[in-house]
């Protein structure tokens, strides 16, 4: 197992310095430089030229690269040029709060397609079967952004004074200083719902669709016949002999749910102006940030690595015929 772990995180090392690569390329390739983010024609050209030079923005391209991965080594991202502040601290104010967001998308994302795909397979190609099918495929192929701003507007105009759910940021601006430790528990409760459900009912859509197949695949097996004719309350054989088989696909749509959330949050929480990572991303992309851009790619790598080393690891747990020696 150790083996295995150690190897995975070895392996991790190449693609990082490929992820910092491609970013600060692409970034270089971009037009005009960051300086031009945060002068307006009137800056005089002293201030101009002290900014450029505190931040090595005259530096040539292979230098600063250097410098960053050299920086890299002992994590440290710098400075951000837009919002004078290390960077690692503004990250450390963002990752929590997707982190949050995260947390609730997959518990809309998994239990909902679990659930979901196992009630469409012990009722295969009945109305509830199909019925099902057509919504899994309708929400599966809606793009997140568009949902986020359906539910926005149902919400706030279709459904105002029926549900009291905010449409936008992660607390109440005016109240929250004032609430009691329950109150701002349940106020940011209350913001959480409408970017969970937007992130998590396209991806339990499809997660339902691997769970019908795969459980149509396993409820045929020989096993399952056997813990049927033995007597088996078909609860008992559903659950304990059939669904713990049908979740390996899902344990790998787990790890590869890493990078979806991270990119699905980048236009969500844009949406609902919800002050995580993806927002952070878009707002330094735009200014041409290099340190605060490289910085939170860096650590989505790392997430994303970890992500897939669990769902690795989970395998084992589930299905004890895997090894990793």
């Amino acid at each position: 197992m150790w083996r295995y772990v150690t190897r995975k995180l070895l392996l991790a090392i190449p693609l990082l310095l490929c992820v910092v690569t491609l970013i600060f390329v692409l970034i270089e390739l971009s037009p005009g430089d960051a300086a031009d983010k945060f002068f307006s024609p009137d800056t005089p050209p002293e201030v101009r030229h002290s900014i450029v030079a505190k931040y090595h923005l005259d530096d040539p391209a292979i230098v600063r690269y250097l410098a960053l991965l050299r920086n890299l080594l002992v994590f440290d991202f710098g400075r951000s040029i837009g919002q004078e502040r290390p960077v690692v601290d503004i990250v450390a104010e963002a990752l929590p709060n997707t982190l949050l967001l995260s947390a609730v998308t997959l518990l809309v994302i998994y239990p909902t397609g679990i659930v979901v795909g196992t009630i469409q397979a012990i009722r295969q190609n009945r109305p509830i079967d199909t019925a099902a099918s057509v919504v899994s495929l309708a929400l599966y192929s809606m793009p997140d952004f568009w949902l986020a701003m359906l539910l926005q507007v149902l919400v706030a105009f279709y459904l105002r004074g029926l549900v009291d759910l905010p449409s936008s940021g992660m607390v109440d601006p005016v109240q929250y200083d004032f609430m009691t430790m329950p109150e701002r528990v349940l106020d940011r409760a209350k913001h959480l719902v409408l970017p969970g459900i937007a992130m998590g009912l396209a991806a339990a859509g499809g997660t339902a669709r691997y769970v019908r197949s795969s459980m149509l695949e396993i409820i045929r097996q020989d096993y399952v016949r056997t813990a049927r004719a033995k007597g088996l309350h078909e609860r008992t054989v559903i659950v304990r002999h059939a669904l713990r088989n049908a979740l390996l696909p899902v344990v790998t749509l787990m790890g590869l749910s890493v990078p979806y959330l991270f990119s699905g949050a980048v236009i969500v929480e844009s949406v609902f102006a919800w002050p995580g990572m993806g927002r952070l991303i878009v707002q330094a992309i735009y200014t041409q940030d290099t340190p605060l851009v490289i910085g939170c790619f860096y650590i989505f790598t790392l997430l994303v690595v970890g992500g897939n080393l669990l769902a690795d690891i989970a395998y084992a747990w589930i299905d004890p015929r895997i090894s990793f020696d």
